[in-house]
């Protein structure tokens, strides 16, 4: 593979993104989608039902009441009776605002549909060209970075999978936190790659998305597991490592491998965790630009080269565990051996991560609570002043 997920054989091919398509052949897409499961009907369930049921009522009493008035105005006309005429123009006009804001929501209903549909077509088109494959969406995807344990309503959109050499995956994904009025929907664009073995769960905050009160990310780390790497890399990227764990990052970043992140993924935010390596950023990536698409598969590919790497390491503290099961168990010795030798298995730590190395322990964003608490502040104080003037202009008279 040279880029992405894709086999090197196959040239990266962007035309299925904007070569004009058979409507024909977008409708049968988007019915085989709708008849193997994988997206909604567009006249299905019952929040469809309850819209389509309004938008007839709507329509048909718009109608109804339309034509009485005009039949009314044209009689009253023709009678001379300008001054009704006025009055009933008066509930004409809104009558028409009305029929045009719903004709305006259908055709918005309508033209999103189409354009859903045509886009699921585009990408299928293009991960086939690129010998992947594509699914519409996804709820809750099993994947265990900071993202996916957050808010509630998880849903992946927009798969683009690869699985050569290694499992790749682009997608757009949404959650959504608070309720009522504070309900937010927060959107990211990911890629997930499938590493060789469990690593140290690592953090590189890209310094050149980060806002005016610190990172983007939505979890904080604590500032003790922040490591300093050499060269321009502390100018791109805030590397967290578990404590104690700071020499296999340094193993793991090499200065060559270092330099693949600043040249092509210094605007992806990244997360080691378990077996995968995962880029963020907020905004989709799963689109139908293809310029998009080839920064993505441009930074993967460049990244793929230098992962063979990472399968070499081991987290020596394991070998320690390892040993102590090996020896509780019986050993049959080969003819001519001597049973105290040790075993081939012994000679490296098995692969995984102990578990101080699984997680980076949660910080405290102090940034934020002070922020909100200045704000509440300036909130409360001009209360809290009137407040006081109004007891104590009482208290005088």
């Amino acid at each position: 593979m040279s880029e992405g997920g894709r086999p090197a054989s196959v040239a990266f091919d962007a035309r299925p993104l904007v070569d004009p398509v058979d409507r024909q052949a977008v409708r049968s897409f988007a019915q085989e989608l709708r008849a193997r499961g994988l997206v909604g009907s567009s006249f299905g369930g019952a929040t469809s039902v309850i819209a389509i049921v309004v938008i007839f009522f709507v329509v048909s009493l718009f109608g109804s009441v339309f034509f009485t008035v005009i039949t009314s105005v044209f009689a009253m006309a023709s009678r001379g009776g300008t001054g009704t005429v006025f009055s009933v123009a008066a509930t004409v006009i809104p009558l028409l605002v009305v029929g045009g804001a719903v004709t305006v929501i259908v055709l918005t209903l309508v033209r999103r549909w189409n354009g859903s549909r045509e886009r699921w077509f585009r990408l299928d088109r293009f991960a086939r060209s690129n010998g992947m494959s594509y699914l519409p969406q996804l709820a809750d995807p099993a994947l265990p970075g900071m993202i996916f344990s957050q808010g509630g309503s998880r849903m992946s959109s927009d798969l683009v999978r690869g699985d050569r050499p290694r499992f790749v995956e682009f997608a757009n994904y949404r959650y959504t936190t608070g309720s009522g009025k504070n309900r937010t929907t927060h959107a990211w664009g990911y890629v997930a790659v499938k590493l060789d073995v469990p690593l140290p769960h690592i953090v590189l905050d890209a310094q050149s998305n980060n806002g005016l009160f610190g990172s983007n990310l939505p979890t904080t780390f604590d500032k003790d597991q922040r490591l300093s790497l050499e060269g321009d890399f502390d100018r791109h990227f805030a590397l967290y490592c578990p404590a104690g764990y700071e020499a296999d990052a340094l193993y793991l970043f090499t200065p060559d491998i270092m330099a693949r992140f600043i040249d092509n993924a210094a605007a992806l935010d990244v997360e080691i965790v378990d077996d995968w390596l995962l880029l963020y950023a907020k905004r989709d990536f799963s689109t139908l630009d293809p310029a998009t698409w080839a920064w993505l598969f441009g930074a993967v590919g460049a990244l793929l080269d230098k992962l063979a790497q990472w399968a070499r390491w081991r987290d020596d503290r394991l070998a320690s565990v390892a040993a102590a099961s090996v020896s509780a168990a019986p050993v049959s010795a080969a003819p001519g051996a001597l049973p105290f030798a040790a075993p081939a298995a012994l000679l490296r730590p098995p692969p995984g991560v102990a578990a101080p190395g699984r997680r980076l322990k949660r910080g405290v964003p102090w940034v934020a609570i002070i922020v909100m608490g200045v704000f509440a502040v300036l909130w409360l104080f001009p209360q809290i002043l009137g407040f006081f003037g109004a007891f104590v202009g009482g208290f005088l008279r």
